[in-house]
């Protein structure tokens, strides 16, 4: 049983294991939209679930609040230490859906391309209320960065977009992978500090699980998805509104199974 947390870009992913171990003969069920992570792990570790999609920085940090690394093989590395008996991550794609700080085109061209170039206390960022909490001390620290405001918005939702689109936030806080950035040609901002951790996709199953052609499988999948390739299979579905079993489908045509 192959299973996925409750949106576009985790569905997508479990899907896409759910063929690629189906390839190998194994016989496989996919549970779509279960929820929380603690749930995730819970049946995992009950024997309900076998695979799941995961994310190596969120996961660490669940399984290792005082876990500080950023960087993606640091990460991956504590990861593995960490995770629990019985359990086990195999190898991380490059596929990264990890917050990022974005400006509208008109902005880059002013010369902001890095978190470093924001200054201090010449924006507004357009955030999640939790934002300000975890991450306002850290930017100073790391880059010197203060805002002028920091207008609670949502997590990455549309009131965020909304806010970067009608300018009453010129920073936004958003995910890598999600469509709006590609639609709207916002532009990334570098973090070449590292400040938000890594969070490679990778799968996270129980050992007896999956067996070695399955796992061999899996490996390839993550060693074909991109952050690019991710974008857009969300994009098809959120946007383009196309099927995740379809897009899914179509993205294991590209993986020489």
């Amino acid at each position: 049983m192959v299973g996925s947390a409750d949106f576009t870009e985790n569905k997508i992913l479990a899907e896409i294991y759910a063929g690629a171990l189906k390839a190998t003969g194994a016989k496989v069920t996919v549970k779509s939209g279960i929820g929380a992570r603690e749930l995730v792990v819970k049946a995992l570790q009950d024997k309900s679930l076998g695979v799941v999609p995961e994310y190596t920085g969120n996961l660490l940090n669940y399984f290792d609040k005082t876990n500080t690394t950023s960087t993606a093989d640091e990460v991956y590395a504590a990861l593995k230490a960490k995770t629990p008996a019985g359990l086990e991550v195999l190898e991380k794609s490059a596929a990264e859906d990890k917050d990022v700080l974005v400006v509208t085109k008109e902005t880059a061209e002013r010369g902001v391309k890095s978190i470093a170039d924001l200054g201090s206390g010449q924006y507004v960022l357009g955030a999640a209320g939790e934002w300000a909490q975890r991450w306002e001390s850290r930017i100073k620290e790391l880059y010197g960065v203060t805002f002028k405001e920091i207008k609670t918005t949502d997590a990455g939702g549309p009131v965020t977009v909304d806010a970067l689109k009608n300018g009453t936030a010129q920073v936004a806080n958003l995910y890598t992978t999600q469509a709006d950035i590609a639609v709207n040609g916002f532009v990334q901002l570098e973090d070449p500090k590292n400040m938000y951790p890594a969070q490679n996709v990778v799968p996270l199953l129980r050992s007896d699980a999956v067996d070695a052609k399955g796992k061999q499988a899996l490996d390839k999948v993550s060693a074909a998805l991109t952050t690019q390739n991710l974008a857009e299979l969300v994009k098809r579905v959120d946007v383009d509104k196309e099927t995740v079993a379809n897009v899914a489908a179509d993205f294991l045509k590209t993986v020489s199974l």
